[in-house]
Protein backbone atom coordinates (compact mmCIF):
# COMPACT_ATOMS: atom_id res chain seq x y z
CA UNK A 1 0.00 0.00 0.00
CA UNK A 2 1.23 3.56 -0.64
CA UNK A 3 0.48 6.71 1.34
CA UNK A 4 -2.99 6.84 -0.17
CA UNK A 5 -3.81 3.20 0.53
CA UNK A 6 -3.26 2.17 -3.10
CA UNK A 7 -1.80 -1.32 -3.68
CA UNK A 8 1.56 -1.39 -5.47
CA UNK A 9 0.03 -3.31 -8.36
CA UNK A 10 -2.18 -0.29 -9.00
CA UNK A 11 -0.76 2.55 -11.08
CA UNK A 12 1.19 5.34 -9.40
CA UNK A 13 -0.98 8.31 -8.41
CA UNK A 14 -2.01 10.10 -11.56
CA UNK A 15 -0.95 7.22 -13.85
CA UNK A 16 -4.21 5.29 -14.01
CA UNK A 17 -4.24 5.51 -17.77
CA UNK A 18 -0.87 3.97 -18.60
CA UNK A 19 -0.60 0.57 -20.26
CA UNK A 20 -0.96 -2.57 -18.18
CA UNK A 21 2.39 -4.05 -17.26
CA UNK A 22 4.20 -0.68 -17.22
CA UNK A 23 4.31 -0.72 -13.45
CA UNK A 24 6.55 -3.77 -13.52
CA UNK A 25 8.81 -2.53 -16.31
CA UNK A 26 11.67 -1.88 -13.88
CA UNK A 27 11.15 -4.92 -11.67
CA UNK A 28 14.41 -6.57 -10.70
CA UNK A 29 16.57 -3.67 -11.89
CA UNK A 30 18.64 -1.52 -9.55
CA UNK A 31 16.53 1.26 -8.01
CA UNK A 32 13.24 -0.45 -8.89
CA UNK A 33 10.89 -1.21 -5.98
CA UNK A 34 10.63 -4.80 -4.86
CA UNK A 35 7.29 -6.59 -5.08
CA UNK A 36 5.13 -5.70 -2.10
CA UNK A 37 7.12 -2.55 -1.23
CA UNK A 38 5.08 0.62 -0.60
CA UNK A 39 4.94 3.06 -3.50
CA UNK A 40 7.12 6.06 -2.54
CA UNK A 41 5.78 9.56 -2.17
CA UNK A 42 8.87 11.03 -3.85
CA UNK A 43 10.69 9.69 -6.91
CA UNK A 44 13.41 10.80 -9.30
CA UNK A 45 13.06 10.95 -13.06
CA UNK A 46 15.34 7.90 -13.26
CA UNK A 47 13.13 5.90 -10.91
CA UNK A 48 10.03 6.87 -12.87
CA UNK A 49 11.64 5.72 -16.11
CA UNK A 50 12.38 2.39 -14.45
CA UNK A 51 8.66 2.09 -13.79
CA UNK A 52 7.93 2.64 -17.45
CA UNK A 53 6.78 6.25 -17.15
CA UNK A 54 8.01 8.39 -20.04
CA UNK A 55 9.30 11.96 -19.81
CA UNK A 56 6.22 13.10 -21.72
CA UNK A 57 3.92 11.48 -19.14
CA UNK A 58 5.90 13.08 -16.30
CA UNK A 59 5.57 16.49 -17.99
CA UNK A 60 1.83 15.92 -18.37
CA UNK A 61 1.37 15.10 -14.70
CA UNK A 62 3.45 18.04 -13.48
CA UNK A 63 1.71 20.70 -15.53
CA UNK A 64 -0.19 23.40 -13.64
CA UNK A 65 -3.08 21.76 -11.86
CA UNK A 66 -1.66 18.28 -12.41
CA UNK A 67 -1.46 15.60 -9.71
CA UNK A 68 2.36 15.73 -9.35
CA UNK A 69 4.79 18.49 -8.45
CA UNK A 70 8.44 18.95 -9.29
CA UNK A 71 10.24 19.94 -6.08
CA UNK A 72 13.78 19.94 -7.50
CA UNK A 73 15.39 19.09 -10.82
CA UNK A 74 14.41 15.47 -11.59
CA UNK A 75 12.69 15.04 -8.20
CA UNK A 76 8.89 14.75 -8.08
CA UNK A 77 6.23 14.64 -5.38
CA UNK A 78 3.64 12.08 -6.47
CA UNK A 79 0.57 13.29 -4.63
CA UNK A 80 -1.29 16.54 -4.21
CA UNK A 81 -0.79 16.85 -0.46
CA UNK A 82 1.17 19.67 1.19
CA UNK A 83 4.95 19.51 1.08
CA UNK A 84 6.22 18.65 4.55
CA UNK A 85 9.59 19.40 6.08
CA UNK A 86 10.47 15.72 5.78
CA UNK A 87 9.53 15.80 2.08
CA UNK A 88 12.07 18.58 1.58
CA UNK A 89 14.81 16.58 3.31
CA UNK A 90 14.09 13.46 1.28
CA UNK A 91 13.88 15.46 -1.93
CA UNK A 92 17.22 17.12 -1.15
CA UNK A 93 18.86 13.72 -0.62
CA UNK A 94 17.35 12.34 -3.82
CA UNK A 95 18.68 15.33 -5.72
CA UNK A 96 22.16 15.25 -4.17
CA UNK A 97 22.78 11.54 -3.94
CA UNK A 98 20.56 8.90 -2.54
CA UNK A 99 18.35 8.49 0.52
CA UNK A 100 18.84 5.95 3.26
CA UNK A 101 16.23 3.15 2.79
CA UNK A 102 12.95 4.15 4.40
CA UNK A 103 13.04 1.27 6.89
CA UNK A 104 16.38 2.48 8.33
CA UNK A 105 16.47 3.90 11.81
CA UNK A 106 19.16 5.35 14.03
CA UNK A 107 21.88 2.79 14.57
CA UNK A 108 20.46 0.15 12.20
CA UNK A 109 22.74 -1.78 9.94
CA UNK A 110 22.34 -1.69 6.20
CA UNK A 111 21.96 2.05 5.80
CA UNK A 112 25.10 2.00 3.70
CA UNK A 113 27.56 4.70 2.86
CA UNK A 114 25.66 7.73 1.63
CA UNK A 115 26.79 9.90 -1.26
CA UNK A 116 25.10 12.83 0.47
CA UNK A 117 23.71 13.69 3.89
CA UNK A 118 21.65 16.48 5.41
CA UNK A 119 23.66 18.79 7.64
CA UNK A 120 23.35 22.18 9.34
CA UNK A 121 20.13 23.37 10.96
CA UNK A 122 17.99 20.92 8.98
CA UNK A 123 19.97 17.98 10.33
CA UNK A 124 19.81 19.33 13.88
CA UNK A 125 16.03 19.70 13.61
CA UNK A 126 15.81 16.11 12.37
CA UNK A 127 18.05 15.01 15.26
CA UNK A 128 15.41 16.49 17.58
CA UNK A 129 17.04 19.76 18.68
CA UNK A 130 14.48 22.02 20.34
CA UNK A 131 16.65 25.08 19.71
CA UNK A 132 16.79 24.45 15.95
CA UNK A 133 14.08 26.10 13.82
CA UNK A 134 11.24 23.80 12.69
CA UNK A 135 11.95 22.14 9.35
CA UNK A 136 9.11 23.86 7.44
CA UNK A 137 10.46 27.29 8.44
CA UNK A 138 13.93 26.78 6.98
CA UNK A 139 14.68 28.60 3.74
CA UNK A 140 17.44 26.14 2.82
CA UNK A 141 18.32 22.51 3.43
CA UNK A 142 22.09 22.10 3.70
CA UNK A 143 23.43 18.91 2.12
CA UNK A 144 26.96 17.64 2.57
CA UNK A 145 28.45 16.16 -0.61
CA UNK A 146 31.93 15.10 -1.77
CA UNK A 147 34.01 17.90 -3.21
CA UNK A 148 34.18 16.10 -6.55
CA UNK A 149 30.40 15.89 -7.04
CA UNK A 150 29.23 17.68 -10.20
CA UNK A 151 26.18 19.33 -8.71
CA UNK A 152 25.13 22.84 -7.87
CA UNK A 153 22.88 24.36 -5.25
CA UNK A 154 19.36 24.84 -6.51
CA UNK A 155 15.93 25.66 -5.13
CA UNK A 156 15.92 25.06 -1.39
CA UNK A 157 19.05 22.84 -1.53
CA UNK A 158 22.35 24.40 -0.50
CA UNK A 159 25.33 22.13 -1.13
CA UNK A 160 28.31 22.08 1.22
CA UNK A 161 31.33 20.36 -0.27
CA UNK A 162 33.87 18.42 1.76
CA UNK A 163 37.02 16.46 1.01
CA UNK A 164 35.93 13.65 3.35
CA UNK A 165 32.35 12.70 4.17
CA UNK A 166 31.72 11.55 7.75
CA UNK A 167 29.76 8.38 8.42
CA UNK A 168 26.06 9.36 8.22
CA UNK A 169 23.62 8.74 11.05
CA UNK A 170 20.36 7.22 9.76
CA UNK A 171 17.39 8.78 11.53
CA UNK A 172 13.86 8.05 10.36
CA UNK A 173 15.18 6.80 7.03
CA UNK A 174 17.21 9.97 6.42
CA UNK A 175 20.99 10.20 6.11
CA UNK A 176 22.02 12.90 8.59
CA UNK A 177 25.46 14.29 9.33
CA UNK A 178 26.70 13.49 12.86
CA UNK A 179 25.59 16.11 15.36
CA UNK A 180 29.05 17.68 15.82
CA UNK A 181 29.50 18.15 12.06
CA UNK A 182 25.94 19.45 11.66
CA UNK A 183 26.61 21.95 14.45
CA UNK A 184 29.76 23.24 12.76
CA UNK A 185 27.94 23.67 9.44
CA UNK A 186 25.04 25.43 11.19
CA UNK A 187 27.32 27.77 13.18
CA UNK A 188 29.16 28.70 9.98
CA UNK A 189 25.92 30.24 8.67
CA UNK A 190 24.76 31.86 11.93
CA UNK A 191 25.67 35.26 13.29
CA UNK A 192 23.22 35.27 16.21
CA UNK A 193 25.14 34.72 19.47
CA UNK A 194 22.12 33.42 21.36
CA UNK A 195 21.23 30.84 18.70
CA UNK A 196 24.80 29.53 18.57
CA UNK A 197 24.97 29.23 22.36
CA UNK A 198 21.62 27.46 22.61
CA UNK A 199 22.55 24.91 19.95
CA UNK A 200 25.94 24.11 21.46
CA UNK A 201 24.70 23.79 25.03
CA UNK A 202 21.71 21.64 24.00
CA UNK A 203 24.05 19.24 22.20
CA UNK A 204 25.91 18.58 25.46
CA UNK A 205 22.98 18.88 27.86
CA UNK A 206 20.89 16.30 26.00
CA UNK A 207 23.80 13.90 25.45
CA UNK A 208 24.10 14.20 21.67
CA UNK A 209 27.90 14.46 21.83
CA UNK A 210 30.80 15.49 24.03
CA UNK A 211 32.24 19.03 24.18
CA UNK A 212 35.63 17.95 22.84
CA UNK A 213 34.06 16.47 19.70
CA UNK A 214 32.18 19.69 19.02
CA UNK A 215 35.22 21.89 19.58
CA UNK A 216 37.27 19.75 17.19
CA UNK A 217 34.67 20.22 14.46
CA UNK A 218 34.50 23.97 15.10
CA UNK A 219 38.29 24.16 14.94
CA UNK A 220 38.40 22.12 11.72
CA UNK A 221 35.88 24.56 10.21
CA UNK A 222 38.05 27.51 11.37
CA UNK A 223 35.22 28.98 13.39
CA UNK A 224 37.06 29.49 16.68
CA UNK A 225 38.43 32.82 15.51
CA UNK A 226 34.94 34.31 15.72
CA UNK A 227 34.50 36.00 19.12
CA UNK A 228 30.85 35.01 19.52
CA UNK A 229 31.75 31.38 18.85
CA UNK A 230 34.52 31.47 21.48
CA UNK A 231 31.97 32.81 23.98
CA UNK A 232 29.53 30.04 23.09
CA UNK A 233 32.29 27.45 23.49
CA UNK A 234 32.93 28.70 27.04
CA UNK A 235 29.24 28.13 27.81
CA UNK A 236 29.44 24.73 26.10
CA UNK A 237 32.38 23.63 28.26
CA UNK A 238 30.63 24.85 31.42
CA UNK A 239 27.53 22.87 30.44
CA UNK A 240 29.66 19.81 29.74
CA UNK A 241 31.31 20.03 33.14
CA UNK A 242 27.98 20.46 34.93
CA UNK A 243 26.55 17.35 33.22
CA UNK A 244 29.68 15.34 34.05
CA UNK A 245 29.51 16.38 37.71
CA UNK A 246 25.84 15.33 37.87
CA UNK A 247 26.77 11.91 36.50
CA UNK A 248 29.60 11.57 39.02
CA UNK A 249 27.20 12.38 41.89
CA UNK A 250 24.81 9.75 40.51
CA UNK A 251 27.66 7.22 40.23
CA UNK A 252 28.48 7.57 43.94
CA UNK A 253 24.82 7.53 44.99
CA UNK A 254 23.60 4.68 42.78
CA UNK A 255 26.75 2.62 43.41
CA UNK A 256 26.33 2.94 47.19
CA UNK A 257 29.90 4.21 47.49
CA UNK A 258 31.11 6.07 50.59
CA UNK A 259 30.38 9.78 50.43
CA UNK A 260 33.51 11.69 49.38
CA UNK A 261 34.53 15.29 49.93
CA UNK A 262 33.39 17.09 46.80
CA UNK A 263 35.39 19.67 44.84
CA UNK A 264 38.36 20.18 47.14
CA UNK A 265 41.90 21.53 46.89
CA UNK A 266 44.82 19.50 48.23
CA UNK A 267 48.01 20.86 49.83
CA UNK A 268 50.93 19.49 51.75
CA UNK A 269 51.02 20.71 55.38
CA UNK A 270 52.97 23.91 55.26
CA UNK A 271 53.87 23.08 51.68
CA UNK A 272 52.80 23.85 48.15
CA UNK A 273 49.37 23.68 46.53
CA UNK A 274 48.91 20.30 44.82
CA UNK A 275 45.76 20.97 42.82
CA UNK A 276 42.03 20.45 42.92
CA UNK A 277 40.08 17.21 42.54
CA UNK A 278 36.39 16.58 41.99
CA UNK A 279 35.99 13.96 44.72
CA UNK A 280 38.33 12.82 47.52
CA UNK A 281 38.11 10.01 50.04
CA UNK A 282 40.70 11.02 52.70
CA UNK A 283 40.46 7.73 54.62
CA UNK A 284 41.27 5.81 51.44
CA UNK A 285 43.60 8.35 49.79
CA UNK A 286 41.57 8.07 46.58
CA UNK A 287 40.72 11.03 44.34
CA UNK A 288 38.53 11.31 41.25
CA UNK A 289 39.35 13.82 38.57
CA UNK A 290 36.99 14.63 35.74
CA UNK A 291 38.71 15.37 32.45
CA UNK A 292 36.41 17.98 30.95
CA UNK A 293 39.11 19.69 28.94
CA UNK A 294 38.55 20.30 25.26
CA UNK A 295 41.18 21.38 22.74
CA UNK A 296 40.41 25.01 22.01
CA UNK A 297 42.27 26.09 18.89
CA UNK A 298 43.68 22.77 17.75
CA UNK A 299 42.65 19.21 17.12
CA UNK A 300 44.39 17.36 19.95
CA UNK A 301 45.15 17.56 23.65
CA UNK A 302 48.86 17.27 22.88
CA UNK A 303 48.87 20.95 21.86
CA UNK A 304 46.67 22.07 24.77
CA UNK A 305 48.67 24.11 27.27
CA UNK A 306 46.44 22.85 30.08
CA UNK A 307 47.33 19.21 29.50
CA UNK A 308 50.86 19.17 30.90
CA UNK A 309 50.08 20.79 34.30
CA UNK A 310 47.16 18.36 34.78
CA UNK A 311 49.36 15.36 34.11
CA UNK A 312 52.06 16.69 36.44
CA UNK A 313 49.48 17.13 39.22
CA UNK A 314 48.30 13.53 38.92
CA UNK A 315 51.89 12.22 38.95
CA UNK A 316 52.71 14.30 42.05
CA UNK A 317 49.63 13.05 43.93
CA UNK A 318 50.38 9.45 43.05
CA UNK A 319 53.97 9.81 44.32
CA UNK A 320 52.45 10.95 47.61
CA UNK A 321 50.37 7.78 47.78
CA UNK A 322 47.06 9.14 46.44
CA UNK A 323 45.30 6.98 43.86
CA UNK A 324 43.88 9.27 41.17
CA UNK A 325 40.98 7.86 39.15
CA UNK A 326 40.71 9.65 35.84
CA UNK A 327 37.16 9.78 34.40
CA UNK A 328 35.84 11.42 31.24
CA UNK A 329 32.32 12.70 30.55
CA UNK A 330 31.97 10.13 27.79
CA UNK A 331 32.79 7.11 29.96
CA UNK A 332 30.45 8.41 32.68
CA UNK A 333 27.65 8.70 30.14
CA UNK A 334 28.22 5.50 28.17
CA UNK A 335 29.51 3.09 30.84
CA UNK A 336 28.58 4.33 34.34
CA UNK A 337 28.48 0.82 35.85
CA UNK A 338 32.00 0.12 34.64
CA UNK A 339 33.26 3.39 36.11
CA UNK A 340 31.59 2.54 39.42
CA UNK A 341 33.59 -0.70 39.49
CA UNK A 342 36.80 1.24 38.81
CA UNK A 343 36.19 3.63 41.72
CA UNK A 344 35.06 0.85 44.07
CA UNK A 345 38.16 -1.18 43.23
CA UNK A 346 40.41 1.77 44.05
CA UNK A 347 38.65 2.26 47.39
CA UNK A 348 38.81 -1.45 48.24
CA UNK A 349 42.52 -1.64 47.42
CA UNK A 350 43.38 1.21 49.77
CA UNK A 351 44.04 -1.16 52.65
CA UNK A 352 46.74 -2.97 50.66
CA UNK A 353 48.75 0.18 49.90
CA UNK A 354 51.31 2.07 51.91
CA UNK A 355 49.74 4.96 53.86
CA UNK A 356 49.63 8.18 51.88
CA UNK A 357 51.42 11.34 52.94
CA UNK A 358 49.30 13.62 55.18
CA UNK A 359 47.43 16.22 53.16
CA UNK A 360 45.52 19.38 53.94
CA UNK A 361 42.05 19.35 52.34
CA UNK A 362 40.36 22.68 51.65
CA UNK A 363 37.09 23.60 49.90
CA UNK A 364 37.74 24.60 46.32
Amino acid sequence: MNNNGTPLSSPLPGCEGRPAGAASAGAGREGAPAAGAPAPRLMTAHQLRQRGISAARVAEHTRTGGPWRQLLPDVYLLDGGPVTGEDRLRAALLYAGRAVPAQGRRGTAGAGRSAAMVTGLAALAAHGFESAPPLPSLDAVDVLVPRTRRLRSTGFVRLIRTASLPEPEPVGGLALAPVARALADAVAELADVRSVRLLLTEAVRDGHCEPGTIVRELAAARLLSRPYVVGAVDALLAEGRARAEERLYALVRDGALPEPLWNVDLRLPGGPYLGGVDAFWPDHAVAVELDTRAPRFCGSFADDARYEPGAAKREHLERLGVTVVHLTPRTLREAPEQQTVVVRTALTAAGDREPAAPLVVLPR
